[in-house]
């Protein structure tokens, strides 16, 4: 799908679409209740329609209500398991856990870009946890064979956390106790996302700090009333528009959230923008920014929105923790050097760090998403300031988390 974008100023408000995350974390742990739990707010993108096809496949009971969805476990044992977590990495991480609960036999495949990114690192967290774990030559599908025991474990958390997310959600329900020693842990706060939404549905995990995790063993998911919070990664796009002169209110978002991705604010705010807060929303002034020198390791999904904000900030910004992009939908990095590179933006990265430096977009040229939801998003806002129209080629790849973009970007007026 190809997608021409015209140069334009925006206005208007935008009701953020569910948090993906939130979503995909609550509909599990509701799946793994033996009780009806009610999950408000739940969105219709890929990754979160994957997550309700494989709970349902496992043999949860999904009942769509006037204004939540009505799911009930118990989820079932199986002598084999074949499942398909679609382009979601989170849904991959934690469902090969969680499956691993219900058979010794299980096969775990997907599609489009996930197809394409390394489990090496998955399979050998695996082995390491004492699973028979065998992949396409480091890729998916992924054969396992085996359970998993309670005890002492140790988890390399450098490349992800969304495993350590998968195991904090498996480990409460075997019979023994389990103690988790993980080192290097990265992307933090989508380790609070998941102890909170664990705490809600009953689970109690003990911990210290980030490095240290004991939970108990044969505790019991409880049914919850759960509502999913909207999504601070889809809402940084729009909050780095109003930043960039378009007059965009945001809707809809919990300045309390533990999403990773609330830095956004912290980000503008290091960029001199000044951040706008009532009741008709969040909107940002940047007409006084400036290059800036941010940390994105433990929210590496903001580099896109930040790299089409800093393309257009005077001076040279630096973004540190580029090595958590080589793992994503695309290798981020060399995508968005290679793409900002069409608009005349100098875009260079060493060493865990990238340095883009401040000028004119130019227009009039195709870009591509390489099948990356985000690039497409962040494609899509420079292009809204480039002096011609652009194009994004592979525009459909929002629909892994944000099948409303389009949509949202033609309703806003045009003034």
């Amino acid at each position: 799908m190809i997608r021409p974008i015209t140069s334009r100023k925006l206005f208007g408000t935008i009701l953020i679409p569910p948090s993906k995350s939130d979503t995909q974390r609550a509909l599990l742990a509701a799946a793994l209740s033996k009780d009806s739990s009610h999950i408000y707010n739940v969105g219709q993108s890929d990754d979160e329609r994957s997550m309700l096809g494989n709970i349902q496949h496992l043999g949860a009971s999904v009942i769509e209500k006037k204004d939540y969805l009505e799911i009930r476990g118990p989820l079932q044992k199986n002598e084999r398991i074949i499942l398909n977590v679609g382009e979601s990495g989170l849904g991959l991480r934690l469902m090969t856990p969680v499956s691993l609960l219900f058979s010794s036999n299980i096969s775990i495949d997907g599609r489009g870009s996930l197809l394409e990114r390394s489990q090496q690192f998955l399979e050998q967290q695996l082995l390491d946890l004492g699973v028979n774990a065998t992949s396409n030559n480091g890729f998916l599908p992924i054969q396992l064979k085996g359970k998993l025991t309670g005890g002492k474990h140790t988890l390399d958390g450098s490349i992800s956390s969304q495993f350590l997310s998968g195991l904090l959600m498996t480990l409460p329900l075997l019979e023994d106790d389990s103690e988790l020693y993980v080192d290097n842990l990265r992307s933090i706060p989508y380790i609070k996302m998941t102890l909170n939404t664990l705490k809600q549905f009953g689970i109690q995990i003990e911990q210290t700090g980030y490095e240290y995790f004991r939970i108990p063993g044969n505790q019991h998911y409880a049914a919850a009333k759960y509502a999913v919070e909207g999504d601070w990664s889809s809402a940084s796009y729009w909050l780095v528009a109003s930043a960039l002169g378009h007059k965009v209110n945001v809707l809809g978002l919990s300045l309390d959230s533990e999403q990773a991705d609330t830095a956004i604010l912290d980000a503008l705010e290091s960029a001199n923008c000044v951040i706008s807060i009532d009741e008709g929303g969040i909107s940002v002034d940047g007409s006084n920014r400036k290059a800036f020198s941010f940390d994105c390791t433990h929210c590496p999904d903001l580099f896109p929105a930040l790299v089409a904000f800093a393309s257009q900030c005077e001076g040279t910004t630096i973004l540190e923790g580029t090595d958590r992009l080589i793992h994503k939908e695309s290798n981020r990095a060399s995508a968005l050097v290679e793409e900002f590179s069409k608009l005349g933006i100098e875009i260079s990265y060493r060493e865990n760090v990238m340095y883009i430096t401040g000028g004119e977009p130019k227009g009039g040229v195709r870009l591509n998403s390489h099948r990356d939801h985000r690039i497409a998003m962040c494609l899509a806002i420079i292009s809204l300031g480039c002096t011609e129209a652009n194009e994004v080629e592979g525009a459909n790849a929002v629909e892994k988390s944000y099948p409303e973009f389009w949509g949202h970007l033609e309703d806003l007026t045009i003034s």
